[in-house]
């Protein structure tokens, strides 16, 4: 399946589609970018398969989707520091490297679908824990993801597969 984000107005908000519907999303406060780096807030452009489905099993049931789905832990990170040889790779806390927490006070990370963006091979400074996730009530722009309120997240799960694919489209083209 194909899934394909494009920017709309403002360039934090965008609109996904795919053939079982077409949701509101936000994105990356930098907007899209064809030339990603680490820090810069922007939504990476490009195509990028859905690995699969981390979730808080403190908060709710796993997800119903065809991908691969583990649950999440108190201690569970994501390393975003690219001098690290775990970046932009899964990390135990405590860890010494700069890295995010998985297991979140918000609920943004309720629900957190890796994109294979810069992990096959990983590139030092090309940008980490780029994810789908959950949208913060007031919609404000991610760090460089893609956000769906829980509702449409979980909606758009349920006809993922293996193979799945997320596009996010050049706006320049």
């Amino acid at each position: 399946m194909e899934i394909t984000v494009r920017l709309e107005d403002p360039p934090s908000e965008g609109r996904l589609d795919w053939p079982g519907g077409s949701f509101r999303c936000v994105l990356g406060r930098g907007g899209i970018r064809s030339d990603k780096r680490e820090g810069d807030g922007a939504t990476p452009v490009g195509r990028f398969a859905l690995r699969r489905v981390l979730w808080r099993p403190d908060r709710l049931e796993r997800p119903e989707t065809g991908l691969p789905a583990s649950a999440i832990a108190p201690d569970d990170g994501w390393c975003d520091d690219s001098a690290d040889p775990a970046y932009n790779r899964p990390v135990k806390r405590p860890y010494a490297a700069s890295h995010e927490e998985l297991w979140r006070d918000d609920h943004v990370y309720d629900v957190i679908v890796v994109m294979g963006h810069n992990d096959d091979p990983v590139v030092p400074g090309l940008g980490s824990a780029v994810f789908m996730h959950v949208a913060r009530p007031d919609r404000a722009p991610t760090a460089g993801c893609v956000a769906l309120p829980l509702p449409d997240l979980l909606r758009l799960l349920k006809d993922c597969a293996p193979g799945t694919v997320l596009t996010v489209a050049d706006p320049a083209a």
